[in-house]
């Protein structure tokens, strides 16, 4: 089903009185297919994420990326330049989870709402502070399947202050991919052992996958760290790890 063809739009998704933009990606075709929710980094909905959210589509998904910093900088996208990094760490810093959690919750609900959506589960992917949101995101009853890239922080904090994100790894009820890269100094070896510990603890299917020599980012073509034999590598599992858990499980309804 691979590289099939899609269409796309930009899309709002109403929370209450937040309308929330959103890049939707879905294969040219009226047959039911299960979602996958993308989870940006810190840079916005910007190039990269809408080419991720494209390549989930053309993989026989429906696949949207909600901006996750609409109630702090609606419209923001940038680069990856020191002073990128600077002002999506800054609007990082303002969000907090219950938040977060209502607009993934809000973006799943209007998935549902779509005729061509399956409804009885969901994907979840998320890259660098989205890749800690995704984390969040697999408590949500609805996800049932997460891949989690390099989410910085999950052991020691969760955004809006209060128990670090790794406390709410029992509440995950469906299967969780991690990855890593080896050489992350945001993200020591100590607390991915610390998540793989706590992700075994709680009985949570899962997979954790690190990588020897992959900095941070190593995903995303557009950054200096990536690495394109782990992003190949990673890209495969996360296929993977979809086809089991949403195209061979998934019923229309």
């Amino acid at each position: 089903m691979a590289d099939i063809q899609i269409r796309t739009s930009n899309v709002k998704v109403t929370n209450g009185e937040l309308e929330i933009d959103a890049y939707l990606a879905q294969p040219d075709s009226p047959a039911p297919f299960p979602a996958v929710i993308v989870l940006q980094e810190i840079f916005g909905v910007n190039e990269h994420i809408r080419d991720v959210t494209e390549r989930i589509a053309k993989e026989g998904y429906i696949a949207i990326a909600p901006a996750i910093f609409q109630r702090i900088a609606p419209g923001f996208e940038t680069g990856y330049t020191p002073e990128d990094i600077q002002i999506g760490r800054k609007y990082k810093e303002q969000t907090n989870a219950s938040e977060l959690l209502s607009d993934i919750q809000a973006t799943i609900d209007y998935l549902k709402n779509l005729p061509q959506v399956k409804k009885d589960g969901f994907g979840c992917i998320g890259f660098c502070f989205g890749g800690h949101v995704a984390y969040l995101a697999a408590t949500l009853p609805d996800i049932k399947a997460t891949a989690s890239f390099y989410g910085a922080g999950i052991t020691t904090r969760t955004p809006g202050g209060g128990e670090p994100t790794v406390t709410r790894t029992k509440d995950i009820q469906g299967t969780l991919y991690a990855f890593f890269g080896i050489e992350d100094a945001s993200i020591p070896a100590s607390q991915v052992d610390q998540i793989e510990a706590e992700l075994t603890k709680h009985h949570i299917h899962h997979r954790v996958f690190r990588y020897d020599g992959s900095d941070h980012g190593f995903f995303c073509d557009r950054r200096g760290s990536y690495d394109a034999t782990a992003a190949e590598a990673a890209w495969t599992q996360v296929k993977q790890l979809f086809q089991m858990n949403l195209l061979m499980t998934t019923s229309s309804e």
